[in-house]
């Protein structure tokens, strides 16, 4: 492929709505097996098991598809209008992660980058090749911030997460992969220096060290994967965040050169940028999955769901709250019922 036709495609990626677009082998990423393997051994990836059964594939994406020869790797920001982090001073609302608030991102991306992959085959046919591609987002085993890191789009900070000096660190990431021989990109050096922002933000102590998670006391974990009744000392530390969190995307100081989403679409619908947990309490199935149709919300169904609820009611210190618990200490589900019963103990002794 000629470097006009990749400088053809970066123009074609932007026009798409991302914010970059760069390029590397599917073998330039030869720390992953034994950085997975580390993770692994330590537990750290918790009940996430699918990643220890596939870590053949997430540890060497080469063995996803032997015949790929380039990875197009790009970025989607997603930025906030707002404070991310102003709900938190709002005990009586919930606080769902950013990337959550709008239209599953999923969606959006893997649309983008499908249209962007039959523009590639088309120009490639132009140029008498005949290229195969395949696209991924997130849904895959695919190392994808070490694979961004190496093919330029960003480094991988101290939270593990992929940040730019162009855009910061609220970005979507996809990738393409093909059978074209694409020129390559320079890999990103790490410019996190001596910041430890991220690291200090962490309300659970997530990060045994420096560029390494303990998925076991991230937020995200618990409160996206997480089955079953979460540690009360870690439950007391979550505040009022039900959805992911945000807090080391947030003190990221690369985030100053933050870019607009360019899909209105991840803006945050309406009720979710600091919805009353009283509301969210009542849910029942049919009205969380109403309410949540087309969010990333919806994969956890409305009992993980509204177990998260009733810990940031739990640690809100607001008895008025304590009414929305007690209606669920009998829920059929006994991890709602625990919460809501938990949660009630609490209000009642503030």
């Amino acid at each position: 492929m000629s470097a006009a036709l990749k400088e053809k495609m970066v123009r074609q990626a932007l026009a798409e709505g991302f914010v970059s677009c760069r390029i590397c082998r599917p073998w330039d990423v030869p720390e992953v097996p034994e950085r997975l393997q580390a993770f692994l051994d330590a537990g750290y990836h918790g009940q996430m098991g699918w990643m220890a059964e596939r870590s053949h594939w997430r540890g060497d994406p080469a063995e996803l598809w032997p015949e790929a020869r380039s990875v197009i790797m790009l970025a989607e920001s997603y930025t906030p209008d707002e404070d991310p982090m102003a709900v938190i001073g709002l005990p009586d609302r919930g606080a769902v992660s950013v990337y959550a608030r709008g239209k599953d991102y999923h969606d959006l991306v893997k649309k983008r980058l499908k249209r962007l992959a039959r523009w590639l085959i088309a120009e490639a046919e132009k140029e008498g090749d005949a290229a195969e591609v395949k696209v991924f987002v997130d849904t895959a085993p695919v190392p994808e911030k070490p694979l961004g890191q190496a093919a330029g789009l960003g480094w991988q900070g101290k939270h593990t997460n992929l940040v730019s000096r162009d855009w910061g660190n609220w970005a979507f990431l996809g990738s393409v992969f093909t059978t074209l021989d694409l020129p390559v990109d320079a890999p990103e050096p790490d410019h996190c220096g001596s910041c430890r922002s991220c690291l200090t933000a962490c309300p659970t102590d997530a990060f045994p060290a420096p560029y390494q998670l303990d998925a076991r006391r991230c937020i995200s974990y618990l409160t996206i994967e997480y089955k079953g009744p979460v540690d009360h000392d870690l439950r007391a530390k979550m505040g009022n965040r039900i959805y992911g969190c945000d807090d080391c995307l947030a003190a990221c100081p690369w985030n100053k050169f933050a870019v607009a989403a360019s899909d209105m679409r991840y803006g945050a619908r309406e009720g979710l940028t600091a919805p009353p947990l009283a509301d969210l309490a009542a849910l029942d199935d049919a009205g969380f999955r109403e309410k949540f149709s087309g969010s990333p919300i919806k994969r956890i169904g409305r009992d993980r769901f509204v177990r998260n609820v009733l810990y940031a009611i739990g640690n809100s210190n607001d008895p008025a709250l304590a009414t929305a618990a007690a209606q669920l200490t009998e829920d059929p589900d006994p991890v709602v019922a625990e919460a809501a019963r938990w949660a009630v103990q609490r209000l009642n002794a503030a």
